[in-house]
Order: C-alpha cells, then sequence, then structure tokens
C-alpha cells in the first residue's frame, strides 16, 4: 500500500508531465484510449470529482457562510472574466466554430479542481480557494449552460436543460457522496489511505479523458499539421493567462490582501476542462474539434499554475532578500 500513496505522491507533484506523456503517446498510439469516449468519459469524469468529494470536510462548506461577500466577489470574478475573455478570443482570432465552441466552453466551466493546491503551494488563502472552487462547482449546473446559450446560442443550439442534467450528475452528484463518505467515514483508520490515493486516481482519471479526446481528433491533426495545434494553444494560453492577470487585479480592486489576490488569480485562472472537454464530447459531438481547445486546457492549466506559484515564491524570496 505504501507504494500506491508514494505513485498517488509523485502523479500530484507531476501532473502536468504525466497528462503530457499520455497525450504523446496516444497520439503515436491513437487507438490506446479510444474506450474513453461517450458514457466511458462521463463515468471517469464523476470519479475526479468523487476524489475532490473525499477530501472536502463540513468546514469547508462553512467557509461559504462565514466569508460570503470573499466568495461572492470570487464567483462573480469566476463567471463574469472567463467567459468574457474566451469570447473576445473567439472574435479576435477569427476561430471557426468548433475551437471557438471549446473555448467558450472552457470559459464557461467552473474553477479546477487543482488550484487548491497551486493556492497552497503559492501560500494564498488555502480556506478561500475551497470556498471557491465549492461555489463555481455549485453554481455550475446552472451558470454555464446559461452563458453558454448566451455566448455560444449563435453558433449551434445549446441543450441547456440537458446540459444542466449532466453537470448535475458529473459534478454535484459525485462530490456529495465524496462530501458523505468523507463525513461518515472520517474517523475510519483506513479512511485517511483512501483519501491519500485520491490525488493520484484523479490525475490518472485526467489523463485518460485527454488520451481519449487526442484519439477523438488524431484524424483532424494530421489532416492539418502542426498548425491547427499551435493557433489553438495559442488562444487557450491567452484565454488562461488572462484569467490570471484580471483575477488578481479583480482581487486588488475588491481590497484584498495579497494571499487573497494571489487566490483569486489562480481560481478564476485555473478551469476544470475536465468538465469541458466531457460536455463537448457530449453535446458537441456534430463538432468534433470542439474538444481540442478542452484538452489542450487540461494540460496546459496544470503547467501554468505551477509556474505561476513559482513566481509568486520567487517574488516572495526577493521581497525577503531586499528587507
Amino acid at each position: 500500500m505504501q507504494f500506491f500513496i508514494r505513485l498517488s505522491q509523485w502523479l500530484a507533484a507531476n501532473a502536468s508531465l504525466f497528462i503530457i506523456a499520455i497525450a504523446i503517446v496516444t497520439f503515436f498510439l491513437p487507438d490506446l484510449f479510444l474506450w474513453v469516449r461517450g458514457n466511458t468519459q462521463t463515468v471517469i469524469l464523476g470519479i475526479i470529482m468523487l476524489t475532490m468529494g473525499l477530501t472536502l470536510t463540513t468546514n469547508d462548506f462553512r467557509i461559504l457562510a462565514r466569508r460570503p461577500l470573499d466568495i461572492l466577489i470570487g464567483a462573480c470574478a469566476q463567471f463574469f472574466i472567463m467567459p468574457c475573455v474566451a469570447y473576445l478570443l473567439v472574435k479576435v482570432f477569427h476561430l471557426e466554430p468548433a475551437l471557438a465552441l471549446g473555448i467558450l466552453l472552457v470559459g464557461c466551466c467552473p474553477g479546477g479542481v487543482s488550484s487548491n493546491i497551486m493556492s497552497y503551494l503559492c501560500h494564498g488563502d488555502v480556506a478561500f480557494s475551497v470556498g471557491m472552487t465549492c461555489a463555481s462547482t455549485l453554481l455550475a449546473p446552472v451558470m454555464t449552460p446559461l452563458l453558454m446559450q448566451y455566448l455560444a446560442g449563435e453558433i449551434i443550439a445549446i441543450d441547456t436543460i440537458g446540459m444542466f442534467l449532466n453537470i448535475l450528475i458529473v459534478t454535484i452528484i459525485p462530490v456529495g457522496i465524496g462530501c458523505f463518505l468523507n463525513y461518515n467515514y472520517s474517523q475510519s483508520k483506513h479512511f485517511p489511505t483512501i483519501q491519500s490515493l485520491m490525488p493520484g486516481l484523479s490525475v490518472i482519471s485526467l489523463a485518460c479523458i485527454v488520451g481519449g479526446v487526442i484519439s477523438t481528433v488524431h484524424d483532424s491533426l494530421i489532416a492539418r499539421g502542426l498548425w491547427l495545434f499551435l493557433w489553438t494553444f495559442a488562444v487557450v494560453f491567452c484565454h488562461n493567462t488572462l484569467g490570471y492577470i484580471l483575477g488578481y487585479l479583480a482581487g486588488k480592486a475588491s481590497g484584498f490582501n495579497k494571499a487573497k489576490k494571489r487566490t483569486i488569480s489562480i481560481e478564476v485562472g485555473m478551469q476544470n476542462a475536465g468538465l469541458a472537454t466531457v460536455l463537448a464530447g457530449n453535446f458537441f459531438a456534430a463538432q468534433p474539434l470542439a474538444v481540442l481547445p478542452c484538452a489542450i486546457s487540461c494540460a496546459w492549466h496544470s503547467i501554468s499554475g505551477t509556474i505561476l506559484a513559482g513566481i509568486f515564491l520567487k517574488f516572495d524570496k526577493e521581497t525577503e532578500n531586499k528587507e
């Protein structure tokens, strides 16, 4: 069991490298993850959200009641900045409909699960980070379909009710089950061991989703070459980076302290791209390239979050040296 715990810790620490490695392997062996599609993909995302629920406690949800103004500001920033930036980039880059749907979907999704880890690494406000993640996840079944209807309705018909139910099934219910298990069995001597395995399971599940996407879009990538990937990555990079910057500025405008400004920056910039990937596959099957921005976001957000946390820490060190 100690081997699996260490493996889980290694995967959590090297999530970006592992996901990128899976993506590269799948590109050369496209049949490897052909099984990850449809209901299978939905179940895998449900597992990721279950792992999140298993780490949440009642104290995490009390944050929503104790710090309502902070959470309100964070939620407004989350569901205003990222959708607006995505829409702006669609127009600036003149994206084709499929890619536009993908980046808009990423922008309309809640905050990413790994944002809490990044906030911890850069000495942010971890309690605020957990509260923002909980709030945006709880709001997602309503906000994501409504925002997609408003921003992408002119591109394709949006099944808002179907999307609402799908998000409910793959996010709220698994998180709720995880919280229930944590509340009832947290005192069991084996439960901490199970919790310690969850980060690794989450990374493996996310890698499977990315692998499934690469298998799906493989032929299109081959046909259209490196340019399609680079063009899509440029959009994802701009979307993510502007999210970090504007999130930080939103915290500054709200009078947040340094820790909270860092947290809201990370929470706004890092999206639940795994959810976006599943939704793109389920609702935009007629536009298979819609999953490409989502898959790139899955890998890049983890990398950029680690880089940003490192920049914040370097700034702290330089400040200490000057003093």
